[in-house]
């Protein structure tokens, strides 16, 4: 990923912090030479070693990704910046974001306990914690069909890269300004975008 040294996020915590808030990511890799991608929802184990996920067997991406570096890409929050929140007219507009990209080498997971407890694990990621859904209330049989259509894998984690581009080339008053605007819009990205910066 091409980052710029003032975007360069080395913070440990807050790059945890934006894989497991941002968890739909993105797993690219070579399937018969073509780059190919699939959206998926990850986890992050807590050792921060391995990422955990599962393929549609159906999805032919699985099949020859063994023994190669694959790319798991993690969008955060994202605005547009419009140059009409500074306070002159000779600029461009631009976007802030941030992002995380992990490279790693996957592997295939076949022990029944431990593809049984990642699929909790996501499970319980995702529901609330009132919710009345049990995954261990679920029909065997129905469990055990379901099971056959999935490819789990792990991905052991190789390299990590992130970027927090947050405006860290203006001022800080031009900063201030685009924080002010950021707030003023209704959409949970913009205020997302707008506390980082605050806290940048």
């Amino acid at each position: 990923m091409y980052i710029p040294k003032q975007y360069q996020l080395t913070d440990e915590q807050r790059i945890r912090q934006i894989i497991n808030e941002y968890s739909f990511a993105t797993v690219v890799s070579l399937h018969q030479g073509v780059p190919t991608a699939t959206h998926l929802p990850l986890y992050l184990s807590e050792d921060g070693k391995f990422i955990y996920g599962h393929f549609a067997r159906a999805n032919t991406q699985w099949k020859d990704i063994l023994d190669q570096q694959v790319l798991a890409i993690f969008n955060g929050p994202h605005s547009y910046i419009s140059s009409s929140w500074y306070e002159t007219k000779d600029s461009v507009p631009t976007w802030n974001y941030v992002a995380v990209h992990v490279k790693g080498f996957i592997e295939l997971m076949e022990d029944e306990e431990e593809i049984r407890l990642s699929l909790h694990h996501l499970i319980d990621k995702y529901e609330v914690s009132n919710s009345s859904y049990d995954v261990n209330a679920v029909d065997s049989k129905y469990m055990n069909d379901l099971l056959k259509g999935i490819v789990p894998f792990k991905i052991r984690i190789s390299s990590v890269e992130a970027t927090a581009k947050l405006s860290q080339g203006h001022s800080k008053e031009r900063q201030k300004l685009v924080i002010g605007e950021l707030l003023k819009r209704n959409d949970s990205f913009d205020k997302e975008i707008a506390k980082l910066m605050t806290e940048n």
